[in-house]
């Protein structure tokens, strides 16, 4: 890669809204949306409580999956910015792609070490508090039910694009032009079963998106809750909603979107019942606008 790159910080515009499902009491939903390493990487998250009656300490769950998935993200993102600079002193590109491997076994690995970080905060916490009145065991260890969650995460920097999942939720990729695609999609739900942290050896299901970038790397990164995904009749709705959002952003500004976020994801939320919660990085104004321009329909 040649040429002069902005900082993510000035290349990225955060985005993160979050609404209680109609027939909720209080959200089980958590997400993060940050620069990190200086400012030159953004690490996004959502995270979705099961909510359910057996999964009654959920937002805990999905809290500590946040915070967890953030920590081990972040380290991931600070690898990869050294691995680029290390590559800009040798002014070529051999550097960078002998990294690769190095950063693509670490993008492996980071599934297993978040479960692990959060298994020990939830077993901990059930040790002090339990959940059913003294500690349930299963036969793999501790039974971490309660605190069900699932997870879904991202690191971006201006050379490579990670995206990790684990149960359901959505990863939306907008390219250069603002085509909307969905690397991680497996199909429409069946059901309410998920894949859960809470689940024993949980990092074997994790799915993982890996896109080293070129010139033309994404225009936008959207992550979202379930919640959002079940409110269109069929994931080409979805899609156009993504497509649309990035159209308001460069037609209105960020701020604009910002403060209107809130009332689209009510809107959605009527429609599923369920905790809404997108978070999103987009190309700062001033960068390539996509072509597509349509408004985002809920």
């Amino acid at each position: 890669m040649t040429g002069v790159v902005a900082p993510a910080a000035e290349r990225w515009e955060l985005l993160k809204g979050e609404v209680k499902g109609a027939a909720k009491k209080y959200s089980q939903d958590r997400c993060a949306a940050r620069h990190v390493a200086g400012g030159r990487a953004v690490v996004l998250a959502v995270a979705d409580g099961h909510g359910s009656a057996p999964h009654f300490r959920s937002d805990l769950g999905a809290r500590w999956a946040i915070d967890e998935f953030t920590v081990c993200a972040q380290e991931f993102a600070a690898a990869a910015v050294r691995y680029d600079d290390e590559a800009e002193q040798y002014d070529g590109h051999s550097p960078w792609w002998n990294a690769l491997a190095e950063l693509r076994a670490e993008a492996r690995r980071l599934p297993q070490l978040v479960a692990h970080r959060w298994y020990e905060r939830a077993t901990l916490h059930d040790c002090n508090s339990p959940a059913h009145g003294a500690p349930r065991h299963t036969s793999k260890g501790p039974d971490l039910t309660a605190y069900g969650t699932t997870l879904v995460g991202a690191v971006l920097t201006r050379r490579l694009l990670v995206c990790w999942q684990l149960g359901d939720g959505d990863v939306v990729v907008l390219d250069a032009a603002g085509t909307p695609y969905t690397p991680l999609y497996t199909g429409p739900d069946l059901g309410d079963e998920t894949d859960s942290l809470c689940a024993p050896e949980s990092w074997n299901r994790a799915r993982c998106h890996w896109q080293p970038l070129t010139s033309e790397g994404p225009s936008g990164v959207l992550l979202s809750t379930d919640g959002l995904s079940k409110s269109f009749t069929d994931h080409q709705g979805f899609l156009d909603f993504a497509a649309g959002v990035q159209g308001r952003a460069h037609e209105l500004g960020m701020p604009a979107v910002r403060s209107r976020l809130t009332e689209w994801l009510s809107h959605a939320a009527q429609y599923s019942g369920d905790d809404t919660t997108l978070v999103g990085a987009f190309e700062a104004a001033g960068s390539t606008a996509p072509r597509r321009n349509d408004a985002p329909h809920t």
